[in-house]
């Protein structure tokens, strides 16, 4: 038996990296493709109906309890994760991972701990570290990991991450991908027994919200930080050079992707901030007006200092805000759509 499942993730740039990649492929794969881009959770995707139309082989979403079947590609819904067990396709609304659902790593996770050393995980096109995880767990249970060259990606984080991270089988440009696709579906894979990490296991529970979940401890040791999905604490997950994340309820984490939604977390916070500044100064004004028409000259002292005070801090949060947006953010803050926050306001 050849290589007979292989598993893409990619975001950025990914759907440009998948047509190329599919076009390349024969209608006679013997192999299923199951394929995690990163797509907004409010619209529906057109991948299923763009992949068949650039290639020979068939697309559609992922149902429930699909068999997975060579020469097909079935690609993840919107809003839920993709997940590989016992031969059939789930659709789970599982916890975030690195802030998607669908994400990569639960779809490569739960395939890697299924079919072991028959998948094949490729990473394509994309920003920050999303993959990376996922691609680790295909090696330690066997199976085979390639990436797309980062130079020929149009985005060029997630590839270089796996890089980085993982002791990946090849770096290819597209073409040469697709080949190699070709070779490994038709290549009997090697008698290799890999046993399947606990961790892993755990984490595949949590993903696709096993019903024992709720008997599995927080998967490693206190990170000392706090989830951005749900305000709990935050665990340091062991595994290889990555630094990872995940809270006791399951959202998980990169180190790249927690530190892009700190980000966001941080912007979110500075808006309200100026919100609460401004709503503050404009009442003020309005206790110092009632105390003039009262006559109260003590009291209209007070609340004009303390809107003057609320403006001043106001203006200077306004204007580190407007500092942040500038065109020479990095490109991992602009592809996720954040901007670099000042840490402190000093008054």
């Amino acid at each position: 038996m050849g290589h007979d499942l292989i598993v893409i993730g990619s975001s950025a740039g990914g759907i440009e990296a998948l047509c190329a990649l599919t076009a390349e492929l024969p209608a006679d794969l013997a192999a299923a493709i199951c394929i995690v881009q990163h797509v907004s959770p409010t619209h529906d995707s057109q991948l299923p109906r763009i992949l068949s139309a650039a290639g020979p082989l068939p697309a559609a979403f992922a149902d429930n309890d699909t068999a997975i079947t060579p020469g097909h590609i079935y690609v993840a819904r919107r809003d839920r994760h993709l997940i590989v067990a016992d031969g059939k396709l789930k659709v789970m609304m599982g916890p975030k991972e690195n802030n998607f659902r669908p994400a990569v790593d639960p779809l490569f996770r739960s395939a890697a701990s299924s079919y072991g050393a028959r998948v094949v995980g490729v990473i394509l096109s994309g920003a920050l570290d999303c993959g990376t995880a996922g691609l680790l767990a295909v090696k330690r249970c066997g199976g085979v990991a390639l990436v797309q060259d980062p130079d020929e990606a149009i985005m060029g984080d997630m590839p270089r991450s796996a890089i980085e991270n993982v002791p990946v089988d090849a770096v290819l440009p597209l073409v040469a991908l697709a080949a190699r696709l070709v070779e490994l579906s038709r290549e009997p894979v090697r008698a290799r027994m890999h046993s399947v990490p606990r961790h892993i296991l755990e984490e595949v529970k949590l993903d696709g919200l096993a019903p024992d979940v709720d008997s599995i401890a927080p998967i490693g040791v206190p990170a000392g930080l706090t989830c951005p999905n749900c305000a709990g604490p935050m665990y340091d997950v062991p595994d290889g050079a990555q630094l990872r994340f995940r809270c006791r309820v399951g959202h998980a984490f990169g180190g790249k992707s927690l530190s892009a939604e700190q980000l966001n977390v941080t912007e979110g916070a500075f808006w309200a901030a100026l919100r609460a500044l401004e709503e503050q100064a404009a009442l003020a004004r309005r206790l110092a007006t009632r105390a003039r028409e009262l006559g109260q000259t003590r009291s209209v002292r007070m609340f004009e200092e303390r809107a003057s005070s609320a403006e001043h801090q106001a203006r200077i949060v306004r204007e580190e805000l407007l500092k942040s947006l500038t065109p020479s953010d990095d490109a991992e803050t602009v592809a996720n759509g954040t901007a670099a926050l000042p840490v402190s306001v000093k008054r």
